[in-house]
């Protein structure tokens, strides 16, 4: 039921359907693609295709089809809005057998509400990427169902790991707060860097120059972290100098209501916001 991929990370599925092939949904096929799934294995199912995914099924990469399936895939993963799910779920059917594998990275839709959905289902995953995943450097957090078998979790992991880092929690619960850091988190970054360059406006610096200057200490900054072993905390001291212009800026930064605090508050009100979706 399994193909390998051309990179020898594992195998990927014989047989996946993607319903709703959106930006993130396209995302995660560019990346699967990309990690060796074979020609032919991917079924994209929407009614509006973009250009893009015309021109990889008029290549032979993937296939464009209906509701109709001649027998249900391996993985089953839903990219459709999540308001859509109800709507979808008869035209989803035919492709959710009882050993398919559904990857859900639909925000507020609960495994429940999933199996409601689709009542042949029974392993089910929920995922919630974020939007570096269109360049392969997405944060994924995912929840496994207790009837998904070790295999069908393996599968999962190895299709989110083809868009960036997965990392998984055992309450379903939890997924609200992963949508609450990881999955709106690039939004906190950008703003940072739009806080950033209005603060280098507002201390005398052309508009333009400090978007630039602000937009590449951030970029850098992450870069760094990146390729560093070394923990947040520790390159931030590293960067420090007792009695220095970094120092006068972090004792604001660091304050009691500082950026901690609003940090804590503003992912706060994204989980509960993310709890109010779920219903």
């Amino acid at each position: 039921m399994t193909a390998p991929t051309s990179s020898g990370a594992g195998p990927l599925p014989a047989s996946l359907v993607l319903a709703g092939a959106g930006k993130m949904g396209g995302a995660m096929l560019d990346g699967w693609l990309a990690a060796g799934l074979a020609d032919g294995a991917a079924t994209v199912l929407d009614p509006n295709p973009s250009e893009p995914i015309r021109r990889l099924a008029e290549t032979g990469r993937i296939r464009i089809a209906g509701a109709d399936a001649s027998s249900p895939p391996d993985v089953l993963v839903l990219g459709i809005k999540p308001q859509s799910l109800e709507e979808a779920a008869s035209l989803l059917g035919a492709h959710a057998g009882p050993d398919t594998l559904v990857i859900s990275i639909l925000a507020g839709k609960t495994v429940a509400d999933l199996r409601r959905a689709l009542p042949a289902v029974s392993a089910v995953v929920r995922a919630m990427p974020n939007l570096p995943a269109s360049i392969g450097r997405g944060a994924t957090g995912a929840y496994a169902s207790p009837e998904t078998s070790a295999a069908q979790r393996d599968m999962a992991a190895r299709l989110l790991a083809c868009n960036g880092v997965v990392e998984w929690v055992g309450d379903e619960g939890l997924i609200d707060a992963v949508t609450a850091l990881s999955g709106s988190g690039p939004a906190y970054v950008f703003h940072l860097v739009e806080a950033m360059a209005a603060a280098g406006e507002a201390a005398g610096l052309e508009a333009g120059l400090a978007q630039r200057l602000a937009r590449a200490t951030v970029a850098g900054a992450g870069a760094l972290l990146d390729a560093s072993e070394l923990p947040a905390a520790q390159l931030r001291e590293n960067v420090t100098s007792k009695g220095g212009t970094t120092a006068a800026a972090l004792e604001v930064l660091m304050a009691q209501d500082g950026l901690p605090a609003l940090m804590t508050r503003a992912v706060a009100a994204a989980k509960r916001r993310a709890g109010e979706l779920s219903g």
